[in-house]
């Protein structure tokens, strides 16, 4: 028994490969979770696999293929046990003006940030609720609550997904099954990096913690960008059961970027 989720089950963490997704694999490894890790790329997965020292198997899955996913989540409770908490860290970037973006982005980023989302809680939820119990956790971004430029289909795919597991809480919380967002800000992954002229120099996190006026984008308070592991934390807390009276909430992690009240 431990205090993740009250519960010997598994955990399937969604996006385990890099970043976020590897960072709330090791997280949830130390605290004794048995882990079950899905990701599109094999050889990341089978990196992240490398650094849980606990209980884990793997599974390549494109998310955006709904048999797919069903399949691997069959494969994980016939071969692991019940599956008793998911953390979802899946997801894509897409940085165009909204008037000057390619509709073939927007179809990907909503097939991975939403619908491939909408599979995994599809296939894990309806498991959940057959048990009557279960948590989870939706890896999301303070984008979905604040305007961004040049953000609209990321920005506009992450509020659908809070709103999506928002409204599924509502859903399961009958079954006494939580359903809660951690909603980051910059966060030192690939990801962000991506977004600078030299993703190796570290020089460019200076300007994202200033802020930019011109973009209409605030800084970073606490003054530094996040790390992979300070999400983590977040998601462990929203797993467990020191969160068990948590449900249907946005928790975000962005050093008071968004100034939210």
């Amino acid at each position: 028994m431990n205090d993740r989720t009250g519960s010997d089950g598994v955990t399937v963490v969604v996006g385990a490969g890099k970043g976020i997704g590897r960072a709330v694999a090791t997280t949830l490894a130390r605290s004794g979770a048995s882990l079950a890790l899905l990701d599109i790329d094999r050889d990341r997965l089978a990196e992240t696999a490398k650094l849980v020292a606990s209980r884990c198997e793997t599974h390549v899955v494109d998310i955006r293929d709904a048999a797919a996913v069903a399949d691997a989540v069959d494969g994980v409770e016939s071969g692991m046990g019940p599956i008793d908490a998911l953390a979802h860290v899946a997801g894509i970037l897409s940085t165009d003006a909204i008037l000057d973006s390619d509709d073939s982005d927007w179809r990907k980023t909503y097939d991975v940030n939403v619908f491939g989302l909408v599979n995994v809680l599809k296939s894990i939820g309806r498991a959940m609720r057959e048990r009557r119990r279960g948590s989870i956790v939706v890896v999301g971004s303070n984008a979905a609550g604040i305007p961004r430029m040049s953000m609209g289909a990321y920005g506009s795919s992450k509020a659908a997904a809070t709103m999506i597991t928002r409204t599924l809480g509502l859903e399961l919380a009958r079954y006494g099954i939580r359903t809660n967002i951690v909603a980051p800000g910059s966060t030192d992954t690939d990801m962000q990096r991506s977004m600078w002229a030299d993703p190796d120099d570290d020089r460019h996190a200076e300007p994202v913690i200033r802020g930019d006026l011109a973009t209409f984008k605030s800084g970073i308070p606490l003054g530094r960008l996040a790390a992979a592991e300070d999400i983590a934390d977040a998601v462990e807390f929203l797993l467990s059961d020191h969160a068990r009276h948590i449900t249907m909430q946005s928790l975000y992690v962005d050093g008071g970027a968004t100034l939210r009240s």
